[in-house]
């Protein structure tokens, strides 16, 4: 993956990738807000695709981040809560199933900034709240010492 900033006039920048361009207006949407709405934008694509493999459709999706950063520099991102809210003709326990697999295997974003970050999430599944708060296990920097594990062999 490549992508090239180019100075435009004032604070916009170009954005190029292999597949398209776009503007950055940093007076109007800071780069850390593009970074935020990208990270929201790779869960919830997840939460369309994810679902769409099993025969299965989510409607009226809404992911919501909010993010605290450190107050000194660099000012990284602290804690992230997520609040997803949608519909799906599926039971309670998959609809987590599927937010649990974007955010701990499938959506690389918030996998880049999870041990350095504490991310807790929220659910909203047909109009009820199924998860309230529940954090990542990995999220917040610290290393899990799970003891020993049997596993398959690989």
């Amino acid at each position: 993956m490549k992508v090239t900033i180019s100075h435009k006039e004032d604070m916009k920048f170009e954005a190029k990738t292999d597949k398209s361009s776009f503007i950055i207006d940093c007076p109007i949407i800071s780069p850390i807000e593009y970074f935020l709405a990208g990270l929201i934008t790779c869960t919830a694509s997840d939460m369309i695709v994810i679902p769409k493999n099993s025969n299965k459709e989510v409607r009226d999706l809404v992911v919501d981040g909010d993010v605290v950063r450190n107050e000194d520099y660099p000012r990284k991102f602290n804690t992230l809560h997520l609040e997803y809210s949608f519909n799906s003709d599926v039971d309670d326990v998959t609809a987590a199933r599927w937010v649990m697999a974007s955010l701990e295997t499938y959506c690389s974003t918030v996998n880049t900034i999870r041990d350095n970050t504490a991310i807790s999430y929220s659910i909203t599944h047909n109009g009820k709240r199924i998860r309230e708060n529940e954090k990542m296990i990995s999220g917040g920097g610290a290393k899990i010492d799970l003891g020993t594990i049997e596993s398959c062999p690989s």
